[in-house]
């Protein structure tokens, strides 16, 4: 009875009603209470009351501020393609582009969803024209956030800090290695303050900067950055890519003009352009009259992103029989000597066969490039190198041409037309 006593006046007194009872009880029910045993390991802890406030009882609904609806409109996401279209619509230039990268830089301040417009920014550069500008790569690496993604100790370095993002800047890099783009100081100070020193972006730009001055001016024979856009100045270059003869001669024998008849049907004239080095006319005027020569072609030369084609004038490979085997004069150049005979010394180990895969051909004697690659254009190519070789009057020419894209598209469209004749005829009947 007094355990249960006991128990009672425990939970009277938790529930806030010490006071009360405090007065009713005597000192004979207090000691027993300290001194039970039930008691020695319980802790009088007040119980908080809930208080639910009537406001939460009745519900009204927000009104319309119009406020609101414009401030979500404005802050609603806007892809990145769409962006792009709204800043390009008059012309996709350079000043278009850069306002498109500022609305994004401008739009957050914690730049979210940077990685993905990067990607999408690399992909439009070539459209807006801006894929070898530098100041615009440093504009698209200036869109990450700074001091964010840099790793403050060994283990953060180790474990490749914030992979993604570096992997995006380490596309910028790329991109820029592909164009021909080399970085400069402002790039530099970027990726410091973006990555840090010792991260992938900043090894990717020490390797860049290691090599591309080295590479940069390599090629001996290089191709402008841009290219002219007259047809007769561009086949002038191409020409002289293919000779690789300084003594090489490029003759004009027709510009491209329309001549408009008496009738007045307008006919289209291309431009031809040809080239033939004084080796080469030497090689024809001692070829053998009876033995034709070939007009053969197209053949297809890129430069960078521009294809033109060319046309040879070639002759067969002369049988064994005929060949006549020129001796070479050991002091015919004073520059550097036309036969080496050097007994070099050898290991029994050493392999003195080699597998050379030699491919003989027939000379050639001239080379042009023309707007159009028909018979008859090709052959005021051949009138025209009958005054520097008179010789060729006197020899049999054939052309071996192949169809080309002009020649593939004309055939495809006089198919269409025809195509469309049959079924009007069909319809008529």
């Amino acid at each position: 009875m007094k355990c249960m006593r006991t128990l009672l006046l425990a939970r009277e007194l938790s529930v806030g009603r010490c006071t009360v009872l405090m007065k009713d009880l005597s000192k004979s029910d207090l000691l027993p209470l300290q001194k039970g045993v039930c008691l020695q390991n319980s802790r009088l802890v007040s119980v908080r009351s809930i208080h639910i406030s009537t406001c939460l009882g009745t519900t009204t609904a927000p009104k319309d501020n119009p406020d609101n609806s414009k401030e979500s409109t404005n802050r609603s996401l806007v892809t990145v393609e769409e962006l792009f279209e709204r800043t390009s619509v008059d012309a996709k230039n350079r000043a278009s582009f850069q306002q498109a990268v500022n609305i994004f830089s401008q739009r957050d301040i914690r730049r979210r969803g940077h990685v993905e417009f990067i990607y999408a920014a690399l992909k439009k550069m070539p459209e807006f024209g801006v894929e070898k500008d530098i100041d615009v790569y440093n504009k698209i690496l200036d869109v990450f956030p700074k001091e964010v993604f840099v790793p403050h100790n060994f283990i953060q370095r180790m474990f490749n800090h914030y992979p993604r993002q570096q992997e995006c800047a380490i596309e910028v890099l790329e991109q820029m290695e592909n164009y021909g783009v080399m970085p400069n100081k402002e790039t530099k100070l970027l990726l410091l303050q973006i990555f840090g020193n010792k991260s992938h972006p900043m090894r990717k730009y020490q390797r860049l900067m290691y090599w591309f001055p080295k590479f940069k001016h390599i090629n001996p024979y290089p191709v402008p950055d841009l290219l002219p856009r007259d047809p007769v100045d561009l086949a002038r270059l191409s020409l002289q890519r293919i000779a690789a003869d300084l003594d090489a001669r490029v003759t004009v024998y027709q510009l491209s003009h329309v001549e408009i008849t008496d009738s007045g049907k307008s006919i289209d004239h291309p431009h031809i352009v040809g080239i033939q080095s004084p080796d080469q006319q030497s090689l024809l005027a001692h070829h053998n009259v009876d033995r034709p020569v070939f007009v053969e072609g197209p053949f297809r030369l890129w430069l960078k992103k521009t294809c033109v084609y060319y046309y040879v004038l070639r002759a067969e490979l002369l049988p064994p029989e005929e060949r006549k085997e020129e001796i070479i004069d050991p002091e015919r150049n004073f520059y550097y000597p036309m036969h080496l005979d050097i007994d070099l010394e050898r290991d029994m180990w050493d392999d003195l066969e080699f597998d050379i895969d030699e491919v003989e051909e027939g000379p050639v004697f001239a080379m042009c490039m023309a707007g159009a690659g028909d018979q008859a254009t090709l052959a005021k190519w051949i009138v025209g190198l009958q005054e520097t070789n008179p010789i060729l009057r006197q020899i049999p020419v054939v052309f071996r041409l192949t169809p080309g894209p002009r020649e593939l598209q004309s055939s495809i469209d006089s198919d269409d037309n025809r195509e469309e004749e049959m079924s009007q005829a069909q319809r008529l009947k």
